[in-house]
């Protein structure tokens, strides 16, 4: 039934797109790069240790690299579940701890992402030793978690902003139970209960209106790429303009300020494939450093407040491989 529902959602979202294309005769973009009018801490990354470590690299390491040879300020971080509470009621912050402490040191502000549901694949990164408790018990445990994480960093000046799951009402992704509005607002309550610190809600920049999302933190998130794969499709490039996120925003009763873009496309699909096996001729379908630099003045054009780009561990795999260009371009904009 999901993937029946799945394949009706993509079938009008590619004759809209088509009806998009026509409209705007066939202008498929931003491929101009020029130098990008913006003060420092409006672009930022997202940073997943976790992928790091599956691209087989030294998530340290790498992590070090983006602070000191990128100068980034802005870090959005998964705090994984799995990571933290590998075995119930055990819980371990170093690697968080030391995310944190070594971000301090070079004057770097933090999103923290927290829940079940967080960035990167499965989505929802949940302990193995959950796998036999019914929903209702899984949520309880949650709910502990979260206050563990809030509790610990509630006090730290780098923390800036706290995100309470990541799309999670978006049910056409990920190895996720249903989403569950009634939760998701219990678990808003909760943080809010514990700290003053704004909240941030993401949904899909294309699959979703965002209303539901922007009723329920201070800060909305959505996604935003350019280029995407299915497997009916293949390779599908969106063709609509930056101002129609600005229109969605609106409507959905958003004001400039209060708009994030969470998670800016700067990385390659890899539709057969992982992204450390990804063959360079496959990557370059959908994400070359002209993509990349298209992606970025796309974001900029959309005027939200704030700009994370994904991929920033990809960039670093290449830049050991050799290929220095995505690492390049990072290294020129103003973090």
């Amino acid at each position: 039934m999901r993937k029946h529902r799945q394949r009706i959602i993509l079938i009008i979202f590619a004759v809209v797109a088509l009806a998009i294309l026509f409209v705007f005769k066939f202008n498929l973009g931003y491929f101009s790069f020029n130098p990008l009018p913006r003060e420092s801490g409006y672009w930022g990354i997202t940073y997943s240790k976790k992928f790091a470590s599956a691209l087989g690299l030294n998530w340290q390491d790498t992590y070090t690299a983006i602070l000191d040879d990128l100068q980034v300020k802005q870090v959005r971080i998964p705090v994984y579940w799995d990571n933290i509470e590998d075995i119930e009621g055990n819980f371990n912050f170093y690697d968080y701890d030391w995310i944190l402490d070594e971000g301090a040191k070079r004057g770097v502000q933090y999103v923290l992402v927290i829940g079940r549901r967080l960035p990167r694949w499965p989505e929802c990164h949940t302990p193995m030793w959950t796998k036999d408790l019914p929903e209702h018990e899984v949520q309880i445990r949650i709910l502990r978690e979260i206050r563990m994480i809030v509790e610990r960093y509630r006090n730290r000046p780098e923390v800036a902003i706290w995100q309470v799951e990541n799309e999670p009402l978006l049910d056409s992704f990920g190895q996720c139970p249903k989403s569950d509005p009634e939760f998701l607002a219990e678990e808003v309550r909760l943080v809010r209960s514990l700290d003053t610190k704004p909240i941030m809600i993401t949904g899909s920049g294309e699959l979703s209106d965002w209303k539901r999302e922007a009723a329920l933190g201070d800060y909305f998130g959505s996604t935003l790429y350019r280029t995407v794969w299915n497997p009916f499709f293949g390779y599908l490039h969106y063709p609509w303009p930056p101002s129609l996120y600005f229109a969605k925003a609106q409507n959905a009763g958003l004001n400039p300020s209060q708009m994030i873009v969470a998670e800016l496309q700067a990385e390659p699909w890899a539709p057969n494939s992982t992204l450390d096996k990804l063959p360079i001729g496959e990557s370059n379908k959908s994400f070359t450093p002209d993509d990349f630099k298209s992606n970025l003045s796309y974001a900029h054009d959309t005027n939200f407040s704030r700009v994370y780009l994904w991929g920033v561990e990809w960039w670093y795999l290449q830049k050991r491989r050799g290929i220095t260009a995505y690492w390049d371009i990072a290294k020129s904009l103003k973090w």
